[in-house]
């Protein structure tokens, strides 16, 4: 089965800056995965090479088997990019600049897509407002839009939400998951990462134009050991537990476990010693603790997994 992205050594400099230093990626077709990493790390270059709007140094990038150099208009059709910059002509309506959208890949009479897309993004109140007169969030909703025009198997989305109230984003991921489990590849940056976990199967991380871990976003977060227990009492500490080593905030005590038969000892020696608990919490890694984690360890590291 044809890969929906395959991306060999891609390497790409500007002037001294070496923005993507060796960067190997496939994913397969119907696959959502999240390309995380902080400002500068290369994301937007890796996708501006993907579309064509910048020329590797070295490497192959293909979309769905179509290189982006040697077979640039397959390539391009396959593909839909939502920009992380508000882009947008202000001299035309919604519906008119869907339809010159269309035109862009030689798609005529391509009104009734553009009804259906504008109905799940809720732009349809908004089809004869002009680009300029939308707020931000909609017009952000109308740069989806043009990316789907032409129905690309493969949609990259930079930064999508960045700007959008929660109500709105609520909507765009229940549009954008729903053509994932149609059959489309979602390739999605953001810097939400509560977002990233939420909605993508995997995870790649960029740091310094090399790509420092890849892989399911449950394995990411479980391989970070170190789930922590946070108790609030009303007593004296017992030194029976100092052993714990525990963090202390005023009355609240943060303990770090090694495995969950811990609690109930440390829970066994409050009760003896007449503490009342007044909040217990069980604190869980998640993705951004693994992206500090990553991000904040030393210059190379593994691609497979944790470093």
């Amino acid at each position: 089965m044809t890969a929906a992205i395959e991306i060999k050594g891609i390497h790409k400099s500007f002037g001294t800056l070496n923005a993507l230093a060796g960067i190997d990626l496939d994913v397969e077709a119907g696959e959502f995965i999240g390309l995380l990493g902080p400002n500068g790390a290369g994301k937007t270059t890796l996708i501006s090479v993907l579309a064509g709007l910048a020329r590797a140094d070295s490497g192959v990038a293909r979309i769905m088997g179509h290189d982006v150099r040697a077979d640039y208009r397959a390539a391009r059709r396959s593909l839909g990019v939502v920009p992380q910059e508000l882009v947008f002509d202000p001299f035309f309506t919604v519906r008119e600049a869907l339809r010159i959208q269309s035109g862009y890949f030689g798609i005529r009479q391509n009104d009734a897509w553009i009804d259906e897309v504008m109905h799940h993004l809720d732009l349809t109140s908004k089809a004869d407002s002009n680009m300029r007169a939308l707020s931000g969030g909609m017009k952000r909703r109308v740069l989806v839009a043009q990316a789907l025009m032409h129905k690309p198997q493969v949609i990259v989305l930079d930064e999508p939400t960045a700007g959008v109230d929660v109500e709105l984003r609520r909507g765009l991921w229940a549009f954008i998951q729903r053509l994932n489990r149609s059959g489309h590849t979602i390739v999605l940056t953001t810097h939400y990462l509560e977002e990233a976990e939420a909605l993508c199967g995997r995870i790649a991380m960029l740091k310094a134009g090399k790509i420092v871990a890849l892989d399911t976003t449950g394995n990411l977060v479980s391989r970070l050991r170190g789930s922590q227990l946070m108790v609030r009492i009303d007593g004296q500490w017992p030194e029976v537990l100092d052993g714990f080593a525990p963090v202390r905030h005023d009355n609240s005590y943060l303990i770090s476990l090694h495995d969950y038969g811990q609690v109930e000892v440390i829970l066994a020696a409050l009760r003896v010693a007449s503490c009342n608990i007044l909040e217990l919490e069980l604190i869980q890694p998640d993705l951004e603790d693994v992206f500090v984690e990553i991000m904040g360890q030393g210059k190379g590291g593994s691609a497979e997994g944790l470093p």
